[in-house]
């Protein structure tokens, strides 16, 4: 699913607000840390995460491994921090950074 320019500002806008619920860092994408992921972005949908690997290239190959294993989009990506969306028809109104 491509997000069109006008979809990404709406969404950079809510997560402007939003501080990041995942960290990944040293050990790199471990099972904890995908676990978390997933469980974070079916609770609220759009979440920010913070990566702090390294380099730019590790950072973009980690960044990459992310959006293939989650199934999610990156509207926006600022040094460390990337902000990062996989809607979920059945998420709880009251957890989803989208509904609120």
């Amino acid at each position: 699913m491509a997000l069109s320019n006008e979809q990404k500002k709406a969404y950079r806008a809510i997560g402007h607000t939003l501080n990041p619920i995942v960290t990944v860092a040293g050990n790199g994408l471990s099972e904890g840390v995908l676990e978390e992921l997933n469980r974070a972005l079916d609770d609220h949908e759009l979440i920010k995460i913070k990566i702090s690997v390294g380099d730019r290239d590790v950072k973009q190959a980690v960044i990459k491994e992310i959006l293939r294993i989650t199934g999610a989009e990156m509207p926006q990506q600022i040094g460390n921090t990337a902000l990062l969306l996989r809607l979920n028809p059945k998420a709880k109104a009251s957890l989803s950074n989208l509904q609120r």
